[in-house]
């Protein structure tokens, strides 16, 4: 392990900084329609896994709960960015692995547009020589500023 993989490590294990930072917003498509964009950006070196890995052996993949008593969900969630998918010498098996920037879309049909949507986001990341304990990132989405 290089120096500088070291330093990161100990790092983010004591100042518990995750090198994946989420944002969030809404889109409004209609009355009743929205879709709820999750934005993850990933530091150089590290990336995070797809909602679509098949199996429970190898790494957490991303997910999304959701706390709905006013909405329904519309579909699936959609991803898009930096995403490769391939053998995975840690884990042994074909990942798909998103790095850089990722976008996770959602859509909603909503009752009430002046509650807010809740719930929260749950992923792993690692880099080439490690992997970080599963975080789970809490989410509020005002829909009544979506654009």
């Amino acid at each position: 392990m290089s120096l500088l993989t070291l330093f990161f490590t100990v790092f983010y294990a004591v100042v518990g900084k995750s090198p994946v930072t989420w944002t969030t917003s809404a889109q409004k498509i209609s009355d009743t329609e929205y879709n709820l964009i999750f934005t993850a950006t990933i530091a150089d070196g590290w990336n995070i896994y797809s909602q679509h890995i098949k199996g429970d052996d190898g790494p957490l993949k991303t997910s999304f709960s959701y706390d709905h008593p006013h909405f329904q969900l519309v579909g699936k969630n959609e991803e898009t960015g930096d995403i490769k998918k391939g053998m995975d010498e840690m884990f042994g098996m074909e990942v798909i692995k998103i790095k850089h920037k990722g976008v996770f879309t959602q859509r909603i049909k909503v009752a009430d547009a002046d509650k807010p949507v809740t719930g929260s986001i749950e992923y792993m990341c690692c880099n080439e020589v490690q992997c970080l304990p599963p975080k789970q990132v809490p989410f509020a989405i005002d829909l009544k500023t979506a654009q």
